[in-house]
């Protein structure tokens, strides 16, 4: 059935557009007028296929004072915002932009009530256009965005990312899903801080990550930003920093493990490791 089939439909049944792939009913829900019962239901299909995806976002908050109904709603506002914005004509597939948005929208839920450090409006404006860029080119591309990409889009230098994202880090939760491909470490941050130990994901509790990572020395924390935000190679960041490619590795494992034992244990001392 398509999307043109579904809009000709005067009184589609709930199976019609439940068959209905997510590329027929974003354009469905493009072409209706708000407030078309038949836009309506293909919100409520759509918010009801990608209700994982939000769970899944609002669980890494729950050790938050926020709850998780609250959480939720949150998630689903951000959930909201993508089906509303994403178009079908230019975007390879909704999942990669609705998960950007969700995650979003519960961050800037934590920003609004928990502002933490004081940041330049220069500094705010860029990482407020840094984040549309980065939406837009989600959409653009299906998957998350360089910061080198980013960057040569804002036409900014990567210098000017970079600070945008340590200023963002001391005031929102650490994205603990960072994909990490292609080299040894393969995986996310989560799963590289102790993917077998059980008592690490209960000990993951986002403002105590920020908290340790700030106690790394400066160069180790520029690393990680550039590893797990920037999504660069061992090798690039090597090259940046003047570095050889196993010094960044060592330094990379130090501040993981460093971080990991600090989370497991906050009482007791932990090795930082070389700066």
């Amino acid at each position: 059935m398509t999307a043109m089939t579904l809009s000709a439909a005067a009184t589609p049944s709930v199976s019609e557009l439940t068959c209905s792939d997510d590329r027929e009913l974003l354009t469905l829900i493009r072409d209706q007028p708000r407030g078309s019962s038949l836009r309506a239901a293909a919100c409520e299909i759509l918010v009801s296929r990608y209700q994982s995806l939000v769970r899944s976002c609002a669980r890494k908050y729950l050790g938050s004072p926020e709850s998780a109904d609250e959480l939720m709603q949150v998630g689903y506002v951000g959930l909201m915002k993508a089906i509303n914005r994403f178009d079908p004509e230019i975007g390879t597939s909704l999942g990669p932009y609705a998960l950007a948005c969700v995650s979003g929208e519960i961050k800037r839920h934590f920003r609004d009530k928990r502002w933490q450090v004081h940041v330049q409006r220069s500094t705010q404006e860029l990482l407020l256009e840094l984040r549309k860029v980065a939406a837009e080119l989600t959409q653009e591309l299906g998957r998350t965005p360089t910061d080198a990409e980013i960057a040569e889009h804002m036409r900014v230098s990567l210098t000017d990312i970079e600070a945008a994202r340590r200023a963002d880090f001391g005031f929102s939760a650490w994205s603990l899903d960072a994909p990490v491909t292609g080299e040894a470490e393969s995986g996310s941050l989560a799963e590289l801080l102790g993917e077998e130990d059980p008592g690490v994901e209960r000990a993951l509790d986002m403002e105590a990550l920020a908290a340790h990572w700030r106690e790394l020395p400066q160069r180790q924390q520029r690393i990680l930003l550039l590893r797990f935000y920037g999504n660069m190679t061992q090798a690039e960041i090597g090259e940046r920093l003047g570095l050889s490619q196993m010094h960044v590795s060592r330094l990379i494992a130090q501040s993981l493990s460093y971080l990991r034992e600090r989370l497991l244990d906050p009482g007791q001392p932990a090795d930082i490791g070389e700066s």
